[in-house]
């Protein structure tokens, strides 16, 4: 995928985080840190969305619809 160049402000007290930890062997560069970061923060935020729009449902109204149209001698789910 093509990489794009962005210039950042960051707080010393980050940046000297960041460093310690790349001069520790976590990551290849600054750049390669900050990209995983934002993607692990971007993958998790995802995940938050998804888990928070999923509660909304209403289970009882979500399994009448998957049963919708069952026929009346079904007990529910076939065995597989």
């Amino acid at each position: 995928m093509p990489r794009r160049k962005i210039a950042i402000t960051i707080q010393e007290g980050i940046l000297s985080r960041l460093d310690r930890l790349i001069t520790q062997g976590g990551f290849a560069n600054r750049s390669r840190a900050i990209e995983q970061s934002i993607e692990a923060m971007l993958d998790r935020l995802d995940r938050v969305r998804l888990a928070r729009e999923s509660a909304k449902l209403d289970v009882a109204a979500e399994r009448a619809l998957a049963e919708e149209g069952l026929t009346e001698d079904s007990t529910g789910w076939p065995v597989y």
